[in-house]
C-alpha cells in the first residue's frame, strides 16, 4: 500500500515516524543553490565554519543575475564560485542555463533526494526525485550536515488517465490541478502521479508540471521512474543511473483527484494568479502585445522544437514581440545543429540568454498595460517588471500560434483554420546532446583539507553585507511588535521584497533591499518599521490573511523584515516555504485561531506574546493587544525543533549553541 512518495522518505530516514504530520529528519543526498538566494545560502554556509559538504553532490548555477550593468552581479557570481571551490561544489557558470533544466539534464538521478534554495527544484520530481524547494538556510544547513526536517505531507494521488491531443500540453494538465486545488491546495501536501496516462508523458512533460507544482503550495510533486525516464536518461547519456520505481499498485492515497487527459483542451492562468484559470477559447481572441518562450516550466528542447514548427515559415505578427530563453546551453547548441534555430530567428523571434530573464523581471519588461502570455510559472502582479501588465500562462503551442495571430488563440480549435499542423516532434536518439562540460567547473580535490588556511580563499566584493540576525528570547520575556502592516490575503515573496532588475544585484545588500520591502502595498512600510524599532515595543508585528507567503523561495523576505526589526508575524495561513523562512530567521509565525479576530486589529496597535518560552510550550496561545487590553487567541503550530529556534533568535544560532 506504499506510495512512491513515502518509499523513498523510507529510505532516507534518519529519524522520525512516517506518520503525517510528525516532523522527521531525512537525509539529503543533492542540493542546488542559484545565484539570486545563493549569494546568502553560501554567507550562512560560511558562519557555520564548515569544510567539505556532506551531500553526494551540490552544485551551484548561475541564472538569475546576469544582466550585468554595475559589478554587483559579477561580484556576486566570483564569491560564490569562490564559495563552491572551498566547500566541493561544483560551479555552473552564467550562460550554461536555468537552473532546473540544467540539473534535470546533468545531475538527477531517480529515488534520491534533492533540496534547492529556489521553489521550482520540484521539477525533478519529473525524474522520480523527492526534490524540495526551500529557503536558503535551509538549503545551507543540508549541506553542512546532510539533513533537512520537515513535517511529513500527506500525499494527493492525481490519476492520469488517457492521453492529450495534438496542441494540448503538459503545461495545460498542471494548469488543470491549479484549478482544481488553488494555489493553496498543495500545503501540506505532496502531489504524486500516477495511473495509464503517465506513460504517454515525456520527462520534460513531466518536469513542467512538478515544476508548476510549486505553485500549489506542495512540499512536492512526483512521477514514477519508468521507461519514459529511462529514454531520458539515455539521450543524455546517463542512463547508468536509471532506476524503476513505482508506488504499490494498491498504494493509498491521503486524497484523489482524477484528470482525464484526453478531455484537456488548452488552458490559461488569467492575471494575476497562477489558478486563476479558464480555457482559451472560453477567453476569447484578445489582442497580445507581447509572447515570452521559456523559464523552468517551458524550456525543454521538445517545447522549443514545437514552437519553432510553429513557426517554420511563418512571421510574428507585427504588433508583437516575440522574445525565446532556452532552457540550457545543450538544448540552444542542438537547435542550432538541425536548423530550428534558423526557423525561430526567420520568423522574426528575439532569442535571448539561457536563463531565467524575463520570468523574474530580469529584462523584457512589456509596455505599459500590455498584454503578455508567458510560458512561465507564475503572473503576480508587476512580476514581469511592469505593474499594470496583464500577464497570462500558456502552453508554447498557445504561445506560439499566438505570437503569430496576434490574439490569444486555441491551437485545437482554430488550427485547421490557419493552416498549421503540429507535426510529432521525434525523440532525440540516444547520446544526442553533447556532454562536454563548457559552463561547469569542477571543485578542486578537497581530501585532507580542514577549515583552516589550507582551503580556497572566498572572494567577497564591496556589495555583500552581513546578513542580520536574530535575538535569543530570555525567560518571562514578551515577543513583541508593533503593527506596521495589515495585509490581505495570498500576499506573496514578491509584494514583500520585490524582484526585478533594479534589486536583484542586491541580494547579498540587506540594509539596500530594506528601503524596498513592501514597497508595492505600502511604500510606507520600511519607514513606519525603522520608527517602531526605535519605539516602546523595539520593533514591528505584520497581520496577514490567508496563504501569507506564497511564491519564491527567497528568504529575503524573511530576512529584511528581520532586519527592520519584524518580530511576529500573525496570519490566517501561512505558505511552507516562507514559514520556514520565518522561523529560520528567528521570525515568530502564529495562526488566528478565529480568522475574524484580525478584523479587530488595527495598525499601531502593540501586539505581545507575553512569557513567550512558557505559552510556546502549548498549541493555543494568547496574545495580548496592549494598545486596547483585548486577547486574541492563535494557534502555535511550531514543532517542538522549530520552538527551540524562534526562542534562540533563528537556526543559525540554535545550531552553534547560542540561544
Amino acid at each position: 500500500m506504499g506510495t512512491l512518495a513515502y518509499k523513498i522518505l523510507a529510505e532516507h530516514l534518519v529519524s522520525g515516524r512516517l506518520v503525517h504530520g510528525e516532523e522527521i529528519t531525512i537525509r539529503i543526498d543533492q542540493t542546488l543553490t542559484q545565484d539570486s538566494t545563493g549569494t546568502m545560502v553560501y554567507l550562512q554556509l560560511e558562519a557555520m565554519d564548515v569544510g567539505a559538504v556532506k551531500t553526494e553532490l551540490s552544485v551551484a548555477y548561475i541564472d538569475h543575475n546576469m544582466l550585468q550593468t554595475g559589478f554587483e552581479n559579477a561580484d556576486d557570481h566570483v564569491f560564490i564560485q569562490s564559495v563552491a571551490a572551498r566547500h566541493g561544489i561544483v560551479f555552473q557558470k552564467p550562460g550554461g542555463g536555468i537552473c532546473h533544466q540544467l540539473h534535470l539534464e546533468n545531475y538527477a538521478v531517480p529515488g534520491k533526494t534533492l533540496l534547492g534554495s529556489d521553489s521550482h527544484t520540484p521539477s525533478a520530481g519529473g525524474l522520480g526525485m523527492i526534490a524540495i524547494g526551500a529557503g536558503g538556510l535551509d538549503v545551507a544547513v543540508a549541506m553542512a550536515q546532510g539533513v533537512y526536517s520537515l513535517a511529513v505531507p500527506k500525499v494527493v494521488g492525481v490519476e492520469l488517465k488517457g492521453a492529450l491531443r495534438p496542441w494540448v500540453s503538459a503545461k495545460d494538465v498542471i494548469l488543470y490541478v491549479l484549478r482544481e486545488l488553488t494555489v493553496k491546495g498543495g500545503v501540506g501536501r505532496i502531489i504524486e502521479y500516477h495511473g495509464d496516462g503517465v506513460a504517454t508523458l515525456s520527462a520534460t512533460d513531466r518536469a513542467t508540471i512538478t515544476n508548476m507544482g510549486a505553485e500549489l503550495g506542495a512540499t512536492t510533486s512526483l512521477f514514477p521512474s519508468d521507461e519514459r525516464t529511462r529514454e531520458y536518461l539515455a539521450q543524455q547519456g546517463r542512463e547508468a543511473v536509471y532506476v524503476p520505481l513505482a508506488a504499490d499498485a494498491d498504494a493509498a492515497y491521503d486524497e484523489t483527484l482524477v484528470c482525464d487527459l484526453s478531455a484537456l483542451e488548452p488552458l490559461a492562468a488569467k492575471p494575476h494568479s497562477p489558478d486563476n484559470v479558464e480555457g482559451v477559447k472560453s477567453i476569447g481572441p484578445i489582442h497580445v502585445d507581447q509572447v515570452a518562450i521559456g523559464s523552468c516550466t517551458n524550456s525543454s528542447y521538445v517545447d522549443l522544437m514545437k514552437t519553432a514548427a510553429i513557426l517554420r515559415g511563418r512571421k510574428v505578427h507585427p504588433n508583437v514581440s516575440l522574445v525565446i530563453s532556452p532552457g540550457s546551453a545543450a538544448i540552444l547548441s542542438e537547435i542550432a545543429r538541425n536548423g530550428a534555430l534558423s526557423d525561430l530567428i526567420d520568423a522574426g523571434a528575439r532569442i535571448i540568454e539561457n536563463g531565467c530573464g524575463p520570468c523574474i523581471g530580469m529584462g523584457q519588461s512589456p509596455k505599459s498595460g500590455a498584454v503578455s502570455l508567458r510560458t512561465f510559472n507564475r503572473n503576480f502582479k508587476g512580476r514581469s517588471g511592469t505593474n499594470d501588465a496583464e500577464v497570462y500562462l500558456v502552453s508554447p503551442e498557445t504561445a506560439a500560434v499566438s505570437a503569430i495571430t496576434g490574439v490569444l488563440t486555441d491551437g485545437l480549435a482554430q488550427h485547421a483554420a490557419l493552416g498549421i499542423e503540429l507535426p510529432d516532434i521525434a525523440a532525440p536518439a540516444p547520446g544526442t546532446f553533447k556532454r562536454e562540460p563548457n559552463f561547469a567547473v569542477f571543485p578542486p580535490d578537497l581530501s585532507g583539507a580542514g577549515t583552516g588556511a589550507e582551503m580556497p580563499e572566498v572572494v567577497m566584493g564591496p556589495n555583500i553585507k552581513p546578513f542580520p540576525r536574530g535575538k535569543a528570547v530570555k525567560e518571562g520575556e514578551a515577543i513583541l511588535g508593533e503593527i506596521v502592516l495589515l495585509a490581505g490575503d495570498n500576499i506573496t515573496t514578491d509584494d514583500i521584497m520585490p524582484s526585478d532588475s533594479r534589486l536583484l544585484p542586491y541580494r547579498s545588500n540587506i540594509p539596500h533591499l530594506a528601503e524596498y520591502c513592501f514597497e508595492k502595498v505600502d511604500p510606507q512600510f520600511a519607514e513606519r518599521a525603522k520608527k517602531a524599532k526605535l519605539g516602546p515595543a523595539q520593533g514591528g508585528c505584520i497581520v496577514g490573511g490567508e496563504n501569507y507567503g506564497q511564491g519564491s523561495s527567497r528568504e529575503h523576505a524573511a530576512l529584511v523584515p528581520l532586519y527592520l526589526g519584524i518580530h511576529l508575524v500573525l496570519a490566517k495561513s501561512f505558505a511552507r516555504i516562507h514559514r520556514a523562512n520565518l522561523i529560520n530567521s528567528g521570525i515568530l509565525p502564529l495562526v488566528f485561531a478565529e480568522p475574524a479576530d484580525a478584523e479587530k486589529l488595527k495598525q499601531g496597535n502593540i501586539l505581545a506574546l507575553e512569557n513567550a518560552r512558557e505559552q510556546l510550550t502549548k498549541e493555543t496561545v494568547i496574545v495580548t493587544n496592549r494598545t486596547t487590553g483585548e486577547r486574541v487567541k492563535a494557534l502555535n503550530t511550531l514543532s517542538a525543533q522549530e520552538t527551540l529556534m524562534v526562542l534562540a533568535g533563528g537556526k543559525i544560532n540554535s545550531i552553534r549553541g547560542e540561544a
